[in-house]
């Protein structure tokens, strides 16, 4: 491993919160298939996160205990247990929503079975010997994740201020779902960046692997998006395109294309640190109002 934090980006002090999981729950039964009114592409352009999340947020948790005993910054190992229990709590509350696709019409089971043969099979642990090439494949996993979660912030600083889905009149079930997750990305932003620069830090992986994640991610939500659009049981015709996402992001209602392009320097900045991005301050905010996050503190007391 070569550990570089010595060159690392300085992060923002004022960033830096313990993080602690929340057990929310959501109820769905009033939850229409069109949780956008009339606007299906949105709502299932969006619904692909229920898709790919369980599956890939598991992995998450599975790659980052076989990377706890290589942590020797005290701080940063607690961050990570942290991390690890908010993003075991996001992959349960997004496989929740599935039965109740299902139940309107939308099995995703075909979809999903996809998704967990990629992170269970192509991004699994391999049969490897000890030594420089177990080491490698951790080493990638982990930078891979540190990439997605360049996106994953990304989105949930988006959904915090997407005050057109508000306009709308957006499921608020929903939209809680959507809003608590991602503040909760926003929280954690700092924490799968700043442990890849801890065990590794190379410039030219984190180049590499943003490419592979970045590819992935485009390539999986718009299968997702045109596996809704075209199963969804009250639609004729549906289907999804690029001109309908371009036309969301002027809208509001999605991330704008623009604003996802100029995000892709940002993190391959050699200077770039996530706490340099979005505002703790306003997830913070959020998860104190949320109706499932103070719902949950309130159980746990």
């Amino acid at each position: 491993m070569s550990n570089t934090q010595g060159r690392a980006p300085k992060p923002l002090a004022s960033e830096h919160i313990p993080l602690k999981a929340r057990n929310v729950s959501f109820s769905w039964e009033k939850t229409p298939l069109h949780w956008l009114p009339n606007d299906p592409f949105t709502t299932h352009t969006i619904n692909v996160l229920h898709l790919l999340l369980p599956a890939g947020e598991r992995w998450f948790v599975h790659v980052y205990k076989q990377v706890l005993p290589l942590i020797r910054d005290e701080r940063l190992r607690e961050d990570v247990i942290g991390f690890i229990g908010q993003e075991a709590m996001h992959s349960q509350a997004h496989d929740e929503v599935l039965p109740h696709l299902k139940e309107q019409g939308l099995d995703p089971t075909p979809y999903t079975a996809q998704v967990d043969w990629l992170f269970e099979k192509l991004l699994g642990d391999r049969t490897l010997p000890p030594g420089k090439a177990r080491e490698w494949w951790l080493m990638e996993r982990v930078a891979i994740i540190a990439a997605i979660e360049h996106y994953t912030a990304f989105l949930g600083d988006w959904v915090l201020n997407a005050d057109e889905l508000d306009r709308r009149g957006a499921d608020p079930t929903m939209l809680d779902l959507l809003r608590w997750h991602g503040a909760e990305e926003v929280e954690h932003r700092s924490v799968a960046f700043e442990l890849f620069m801890h065990v590794d830090g190379g410039y030219r992986r984190r180049a590499r692997t943003w490419a592979t994640a970045f590819s992935a991610l485009v390539f999986l939500w718009q299968r997702g998006a045109r596996f809704f659009m075209e199963n969804d049981p009250t639609l004729v015709d549906g289907h999804a395109s690029f001109k309908a996402f371009y036309r969301s992001g002027r809208a509001g209602t999605l991330p704008s294309t623009g604003a996802m392009i100029r995000s892709i320097p940002r993190y391959l900045s050699r200077s770039y640190h996530p706490s340099q991005e979005g505002s703790t301050a306003q997830a913070v905010a959020y998860l104190a109002s949320s109706p499932a996050a103070t719902a949950a503190e309130k159980g746990a007391v």
